[in-house]
């Protein structure tokens, strides 16, 4: 058992190596590791035992102080302020946002096309010709917003196709591409079902999205071991294992802010897609083309001037949902995979 003395020292080299882990590992860890390294779904995911050490706390804990603090900016005269400026600096987007879409996802279907052999993402690998003239068709369909429908609803039928040939846990890491859907769909049909705009379902998908990729950051550390092999210093000194865990942390708590409140989520959004593309000169056309659609919808939600009175509780709560969801994410996750690929009787031990 370690001693206080040295629970406490390593406590305080975590903290101090945390800040700018949050800037390098976002950066360095935003690549999908499926698409760059050799990967295993059904293998057994890292023990909960091991995942929530004192470690993962502390960066929880940073995590929590961040959140807030944008929490209790919302509202004050340096809250607006920032509203004030993000609405003046990212009007022409929120003005063309629909377009922006549709030409990236555009820009992403043709690229799948010449690419060929893939199913959406670029670790999903078929056979199947027609697969990529579907998706050249969908890219055509964008044109016309008439037929951005098609588009849409072709999107779920890959998706589904996916999930027949990979399984709904693999698929589980790409909600946002229903969310795509659902929004080419109800702003071709100018929709709001139950006052629910598009551009908010899909922002809740993109959340729900990198909050699962976050998770599994920390079940499967050792999928990226290749890529830190390669790039040693990408870990400023640290060891692979808090890197990643940071990694995850800043992920999750990123994708949480986006479904918190008007400030916390444009932000978030903002860091989100410059995260994505810094990634891009590191990893490539791949990594462009495969993140392109969520750096166009995090633009989106960046540029969204929808504002909303920001209640006490929306700042008091903000820990409680967190937690709420971290833990939430984590049972899902283990317990998906038990369910799926080990059986209930291999239930993590915590």
């Amino acid at each position: 058992m370690k001693s206080p003395r040295k629970t406490f020292s390593g406590s305080l080299q975590t903290l101090a190596l945390a800040l700018p882990l949050t800037l390098f590992a976002s950066n360095e860890a935003s690549a999908h590791v499926k698409w760059f390294c050799a990967y295993d779904v059904s293998g057994q995911p890292r023990g909960l035992e091991n995942v929530l050490c004192l470690n993962f706390e502390w960066l929880v804990g940073l995590a929590l102080v961040c959140l807030m603090f944008g929490c209790f900016a919302e509202g004050t005269p340096l809250g607006t302020a920032l509203m004030n400026a993000l609405d003046r600096v990212l009007g022409r987007i929120r003005t063309d946002t629909e377009l922006l879409v549709r030409a990236t996802v555009g820009f992403f279907f043709v690229s799948l096309w010449g690419l060929g052999g893939i199913i959406l993402t670029p670790e999903l690998k078929t056979d199947l010709e027609w697969i990529s003239w579907l998706q050249l068709g969908l890219a055509v369909c964008l044109i016309w917003r008439r037929t951005m429908p098609i588009t849409g609803l072709g999107i779920v039928f890959l998706f589904a196709y996916a999930v027949s040939q990979y399984g709904i846990f693999h698929l589980a890491d790409y909600p946002v591409f229903l969310g795509v859907a659902a929004y080419l769909i109800l702003r071709s049909l100018d929709l709001t079902p139950y006052g629910i705009r598009a551009l908010d379902i899909v922002r809740w998908t993109a959340a729900v999205t990198l909050m699962w990729a976050s998770v599994e950051k920390w079940a499967y550390p050792h999928w990226t071991d290749p890529l830190i092999a390669a790039n040693p210093s990408m870990t400023m000194g640290a060891s692979p294992e808090l890197f990643m865990q940071a990694a995850g942390v800043i992920e999750f708590t990123l994708a949480f802010a986006l479904i918190w409140t008007p400030l916390v989520r444009r932000t978030s959004a903002l860091i989100l897609a410059g995260v994505f593309v810094s990634a891009i000169f590191e990893f490539g056309k791949i990594d462009a083309i495969g993140h392109s659609g969520i750096i166009v919808v995090l633009l989106g939600i960046a540029a969204d001037d929808v504002r909303v009175k920001v209640r006490v509780r929306d700042t008091v709560l903000a820990p409680a949902w967190y937690a709420a969801s971290l833990a939430g994410f984590l049972l899902l996750y283990y317990l998906g995979h038990a369910a799926i690929y080990g059986g209930l009787a291999e239930l993590p031990v915590i």
